[in-house]
């Protein structure tokens, strides 16, 4: 998990500190295909597979699960849903060893972004779900103004993080142990109900904002779940039986801290369902989001 720390005295009703992304779920097309590609060219391993879904992972840790609906829709971007999940990798050298493998693929350079608190690379999966692979910079780096973090999006030093790799003469073997679910990014319709859910009802930190797009965190990281309308202002999610997002995890660190956020979830008119211990509720467009004691 990213290590979350208060960097000031907490709101009222603020999410639990120690709050982390965990795992999601996503629908594919061909399960196959989908395997190959996130094992190979992007690095993880298959902990399980059975018919048609499969458990992907690092280090023995579940992060990722895909359900095969066959010949299911390609991701139409102007859509509500996910705009990308974040692995977040434990050093800048894993980054680099990771693009390197990327590259070795044949895959053209990905979208690049230093965010001076991170830097980042940007892809898709053959469905069209959008990925982020990154390392955060210390946290000592960050820089922020009050509880606004700065986030920009800068060039990376490509050649640099390549060199880093080669320097430290290890091989790739895939994600290695520690790597997380770093974030997550939603295409949502509007952006004042947006914070109405994520900040007012589930509790998170707002650390970035602009017209179109906020940043939530727990505990002073530079952003747990990203929001934006870009693509999707107004929009709906995409037609049933399209790729795309399933589900995604919020992991606490013990069921008081989940309590408070469901307290205020279903106080806010929300159904909260429960599914073999889990919590499982849905955000103004339909992305379903499972809430989880580590």
């Amino acid at each position: 998990m990213s290590t979350s720390i208060q960097i000031s005295t907490p709101r009222p009703n603020a999410i639990d500190p120690y709050t982390d992304i965990g795992e999601l779920a996503l629908t594919v097309a061909d399960l196959g295909r989908s395997i190959d590609f996130y094992t190979g060219p992007l690095g993880f391993e298959v902990i399980s597979r059975e018919g048609r879904e499969a458990t992907l992972g690092a280090g023995g840790q579940p992060l990722l699960r895909l359900t095969e609906v066959p010949d299911a829709a390609h991701w139409p971007g102007y859509a509500t849903g996910l705009y990308h999940f974040a692995i977040l990798l434990p050093t800048r050298g894993d980054l680099g060893r990771w693009l390197r493998n990327w590259l070795s693929y044949g895959h053209p350079l990905p979208g690049q972004g230093d965010h001076l608190v991170s830097e980042a690379l940007y892809l898709s999966d053959p469905d069209g779900n959008g990925i982020e692979v990154y390392r955060d910079r210390p946290r000592d780096e960050w820089q922020w103004e009050g509880n606004t973090v700065k986030i920009a999006s800068l060039p990376i030093d490509i050649r640099g993080l390549l060199e880093l790799a080669e320097s430290e003469g290890q091989p790739w073997s895939g994600f290695p142990a520690g790597t997380t679910i770093g974030h997550m990014h939603l295409q949502v319709g509007d952006i004042p109900q947006a914070a109405a859910f994520y900040v007012d009802l589930l509790g998170f930190d707002l650390v970035a904002e602009m017209p179109s797009a906020l940043f939530v965190s727990a505990g002073g990281y530079h952003h747990h779940i990203g929001l934006n309308t870009w693509h999707s202002r107004g929009a709906k999610p995409a037609p049933e039986g399209s790729a795309g997002l399933r589900w995604f995890t919020i992991d606490f660190a013990d069921d008081a801290a989940r309590a408070a956020v469901i307290e205020r979830v279903s106080g806010g008119g929300h159904a909260v369902e429960w599914e073999d211990g889990v919590a499982v509720i849905h955000d103004p467009w339909t992305n379903t989001i499972r809430l989880r004691v580590r």
